[in-house]
């Protein structure tokens, strides 16, 4: 793999990766494009990493305070009720401890999912990328007419989305984005997609669902890191270590910008916008490509 191929996939990766249209699924088509099937799965996640990093610096703030919740729940220490937070998965040191155990429910809803998926589905065709492209276009469609139901009351510009539920993640809600997110390891459905939209149509208000959607997939990219090190030799062999250095930079710096822009997106309820994009995709993957 040259250095401006990996350079492409990177910047590829941090755009779709935020944005709903599938990081997975675009960058097998680039990969097929190019010929570049011989790549291993680590560079892959290693990219995801990178994107990873753009989550952790962007909610910074709200997950040192998660942090700090799980530590106090390890030391048994009483609910502190003068806790104020800085976001509605934090706003009280209670909603901050049930958003953990959210993150802990759905991480492993995810992870069960996944298994699944990867022993039934080990390898598909190309088609049925484009094929996730429409199913991913659905699912927006079908989360933003949900959402607009949910949330009747106009929003302002500059308004964080919607009041936050003051009772925090429910059990079924983390179920419902742990699901989503599952689902979102089949080829060319977004990830981010189903599990805001999961997070939607399970009830979250938007600022809720659109920040819980990128904390949870912390654990999620990092277990997947972990079970593919195995492989990080044929990484350095067949790409190189200064591929893989532009790769990560290029994911990370496009991830950070995109991340911020698919936030302002969701304050206005225009996930749906990208069903435009996805569906001819989907339709001309599916008739063109074989």
């Amino acid at each position: 793999m040259t250095i401006l191929q990996a350079l492409l996939l990177g910047a590829l990766q941090g755009v779709a990766e935020f944005l709903p249209i599938s990081s997975s699924g675009h960058l097998a088509i680039v990969q097929n494009l190019f010929s570049l099937d011989s790549v291993p799965l680590l560079f892959d996640i290693t990219l995801h990493v990178a994107t990873l990093a753009a989550i952790a610096i962007f909610f910074h703030t709200q997950i040192w305070e998660l942090l700090c919740a799980f530590g106090r729940m390890l030391s048994r220490r009483p609910i502190d009720t003068s806790y104020a937070g800085t976001s509605g998965l934090t706003q009280t040191d209670s909603v901050a401890r049930k958003t953990v155990g959210a993150i802990m429910l759905a991480s492993v809803a995810t992870g069960v999912l996944g298994v699944v998926v990867k022993k039934l589905l080990p390898t598909l065709p190309i088609q049925c990328v484009f094929a996730g492209f429409i199913v991913t276009a659905c699912t927006l469609i079908f989360s933003a007419y949900v959402s607009k139901k949910q949330h009747a009351l106009p929003i302002a510009e500059d308004d964080d989305m919607q009041a936050s539920n003051n009772d925090g993640i429910s059990w079924k809600q983390a179920l419902a984005v742990g699901t989503a997110q599952g689902i979102g390891t089949l080829p060319g459905v977004s990830r981010s997609g189903a599990t805001i939209a999961g997070g939607l149509v399970g009830g979250m208000s938007r600022a809720d669902a659109g920040e819980f959607s990128f904390i949870v997939s912390i654990p999620a990219i990092l277990g997947a890191f972990i079970l593919e090190l195995k492989d990080v030799g044929k990484v350095a062999e067949s790409i190189g270590v200064a591929s893989v250095a532009v790769g990560c930079m290029a994911a990370f710096v496009v991830g950070y910008v995109s991340l911020m822009l698919l936030m302002k997106i969701i304050k206005k309820g225009k996930l749906a916008w990208f069903a435009l994009y996805l569906i001819p995709l989907g339709i001309l993957g599916l008739i063109f490509v074989k």
